[in-house]
């Protein structure tokens, strides 16, 4: 018996579902990071205002 030949076809990859998994997995991070960013804003909403809104300004009199 002969040993199996090793071909080519092993290593072969399927380059339109390797951009659809890119893609994928982008679109969970950007999910994730949304979701994240989110979640601190309800936690802590006054973080995100800067402090200068807080300030009176001064007018002469």
């Amino acid at each position: 018996m002969d040993p199996p030949v090793v071909s080519g076809a092993r290593f072969e990859v399927d380059v339109d579902l390797g951009f659809a998994l890119f893609f994928f997995l982008l679109l969970c991070f950007f999910l994730l990071v949304t979701i994240v960013r989110c979640a601190h804003l309800v936690l802590d909403p006054y973080s995100s205002v800067s402090v200068s809104t807080y300030q009176e300004e001064d007018t002469e009199e």
